[in-house]
């Protein structure tokens, strides 16, 4: 019996379902905007995203090793686990890794037992006859009830497959954020090593500065020399000194940067010059012989825009499922007694069992309105990942075209700096066969150290555009080089 009347309301809900949801309209409302072709930027098109993604996302790529310095590995290291920049990041993909669980939930059998116990008074003249009627009573019911919601028109799905991709997308910007941190930290320590090379050589300039106004000044006054040339010959130490307290400055702010990146005290940080490695012997990678556009598609920004364009479009989808019947099948089982003490008695037992169809008719246009609302959201995102692509794009190309200026500018400068040294080398030699006197062997020394502070300049903006093309492809580093 009780088949024969579930087998009917079940087809009579098919049905109305079926009718019903021909009656959804969402025509004209669509995305307009059209992902920006990769080759277009000179790019290659990236492949679909998939959840293996994920885990790829999260594999470690220590890029900033190959500069061969353990002391950057370390403060590289501390501001991984330190920042809470990257720790807000993780809370976020948390919290949508949470948002999946509960979709997923949707998806499944829903059960809920309950238990209510009450006193009431029942009306002597409502539908219950004495002696109940105008009677006091506690009512109690004991019953669990369960229902599944059936996805017929992808719904849930279309729900699940948004919080996918949120949380890709969150995983994705983590890992963004990792690269940018690590960029920062390894730079700033890039940019201590240059000025404790160049606090180095100006300190030996100074000196060497000094020595030729001494040189002068004895000269004037043994009567070889005018009183012109210790004026000539005298160049401002004073000046050389205001540079090394303006390095001195600028050590420090870099400093200070530094500590707050790694999670250390700002004041006080204790990075002295002796904890730092040297400039020199920091490794440097040889410039890529193109400017690798396709590796783009490796940064994690560009892949957390993608993922977001996916949880968009299944937005949209979720938004069309509304147009259609939500069709339930609830069943409830329990006991229900009129007096406490008859909840345990016999034929206390209720039951109920049957499908359910709802389906909204006249809503005044908010459902259209809402979905229009995320069919916009893809246009944002689309667009959003068109001008990262162009950025992404131009960005890598800037750091590959400095990279070759530089390694170019450090070719000439070496023939120069090599000029420079033979000039003081010679100076030296003429000096100590008395055929010159020491001015001139501190002038050719001045010009190598110079020549020294420049070459410094260019090694240092060599390593530091080198993190820069490393963040501008995604830390791909070794993808990079193996290409070449």
């Amino acid at each position: 019996m009780h088949g024969s009347f579930l087998r009917p309301a079940a087809l009579s809900v098919l049905a109305a379902s079926v009718l019903l949801g021909g009656c959804a309209d969402f025509s004209g409302i669509a995305p307009q905007a059209q992902m920006r072709s990769a080759t277009g930027t000179g790019l290659k098109d990236p492949p679909p995203l998939t959840p293996a993604d994920l885990s790829a996302m999260n594999a470690p790529n220590p890029w900033w090793e190959q500069f061969g310095d353990p002391k950057l590995n370390t403060l590289v290291e501390q501001a991984l686990q330190t920042h809470p920049t990257l720790r807000v990041a993780q809370a976020r993909t948390e919290r949508a890794r949470a948002a999946i669980a509960g979709v997923d939930a949707a998806r499944q059998v829903q059960v809920v037992g309950g238990a209510d116990a009450s006193r009431q008074r029942f009306s002597a003249r409502g539908f219950y006859p004495p002696p109940i009627g105008g009677s006091e009573y506690e009512i109690a019911t004991v019953q669990a009830t369960a229902s599944y919601e059936f996805d017929w028109f992808g719904k849930n799905r279309a729900a699940l497959n948004a919080a996918v991709g949120q949380t890709a997308a969150a995983q994705a910007d983590a890992q963004a954020a990792r690269l940018l941190l690590a960029t920062q930290v390894t730079r700033h320590y890039i940019a201590l090593l240059r000025l404790q090379a160049q606090r180095t050589l100006l300190q030996q300039t100074a000196a060497q500065r000094q020595r030729i106004g001494e040189i002068s000044t004895l000269r004037f006054r043994a009567g070889l020399e005018s009183e012109l040339e210790p004026l000539l010959n005298n160049p401002s130490v004073p000046e050389v000194l205001r540079q090394i307290a303006e390095l001195d400055e600028q050590f420090a702010l870099t400093e200070n940067a530094l500590a707050a990146l790694t999670g250390r005290p700002v004041f006080g940080a204790g990075m002295h010059s002796t904890a730092l490695g040297r400039l020199e012997d920091l490794r440097s990678s040889p410039v890529p012989e193109t400017v690798l556009l396709d590796l783009l598609g490796r940064r994690p920004d560009i892949a957390a825009a993608r993922w977001r364009i996916e949880a968009s479009l299944h937005e949209v989808e979720l938004a069309k499922t509304q147009f259609y019947p939500n069709i339930n099948l609830a069943a409830a089982f329990g006991l229900n007694s009129v007096g406490l003490g008859n909840l345990g008695a016999g034929n206390t037992d209720q039951w109920s069992v049957g499908p359910a169809i709802r389906l909204p008719l006249f809503d005044g246009g908010r459902l259209r309105a809402n979905l229009r609302g995320k069919a916009t959201e893809v246009d944002a995102a689309i667009e959003a990942y068109n001008v990262l692509v162009l950025d992404a794009a131009h960005e890598a190309a800037d750091q590959w075209v400095s990279a070759a200026g530089i390694q170019q500018q450090q070719a000439q400068q070496a023939a120069h700096q090599s000029n420079a040294l033979a000039l003081y080398q010679i100076a030296q030699q003429r000096f100590a066969a008395g055929l010159t006197h020491q001015t001139t062997v501190l002038q050719a020394e001045g010009q190598l150290l110079a020549q020294q502070r420049l070459a410094v300049d260019l090694a240092a903006r060599a390593l530091d555009t080198q993190a820069l093309l490393m963040r501008a492809v995604g830390g791909s580093v070794a993808a990079a080089q193996s290409t070449n």
